[in-house]
């Protein structure tokens, strides 16, 4: 069975035989992810377990169209809530701030991210300087408040809201050009 028809037999059977099928192909790739938001082998090696315990649940309820993507999505989010709970931080997601003007005015649909929207964006990342990246990467991705940022940065409050706000104009206009 191919991705599409083991999905639908999941949904149809709950059997965990063909979850399993459809899930081990992505292992290393949700280890890697994990990885990148963790920064811990062992956590991220719980993280991937864990994920696979979610989905037997929440791919019983949510149609999906293309796997790859939506585990990779579903894994980033779970690694920035389990941050999250470990900062006791507010998340605030790029995704949000990125794609404002895209999402339909009266409609709930909202623009679906695939692969190629995360290797642009780590793209349009490095085309920021120092100080924009990493304010960017400690506010969004290690969901750091500004005061956290400005004593780990030496940066004043004032110049990290700067920072951070110039940062995402800077990666709009790049996402926006690829």
């Amino acid at each position: 069975m191919d991705e599409k028809e083991l999905l639908q037999y999941y949904r149809q059977t709950g059997s965990l035989d063909a979850l399993g099928k459809l899930y081990a192909p992505y292992m290393s790739l949700l280890y890697g992810v994990c990885y990148k938001y963790l920064q811990d082998a062992d956590q991220s090696q719980d993280a991937v377990m864990q994920i696979f315990d979610e989905l037997i649940q929440k791919l019983r309820i949510h149609e999906v169209d293309n796997f790859k993507s939506w585990v990779y999505v579903y894994a980033r989010n779970y690694c920035l809530m389990q941050l999250r709970k470990d900062k006791r931080v507010t998340k605030v997601d790029i995704e949000d701030h990125l794609y404002e003007s895209e999402q339909r005015l009266g409609g709930t649909e909202e623009k679906k991210w695939e692969e190629r929207d995360f290797e642009k964006l780590e793209s349009c990342m490095l085309t920021l300087n120092r100080e924009q990246e990493q304010c960017i990467r400690m506010f969004y991705l290690e969901q750091k408040c500004y005061k956290d940022i400005a004593d780990e940065t030496g940066y004043g409050i004032a110049k990290v809201k700067s920072y951070i706000q110039n940062g995402r104009r800077n990666l709009k206009i790049c996402m926006e050009s690829k």
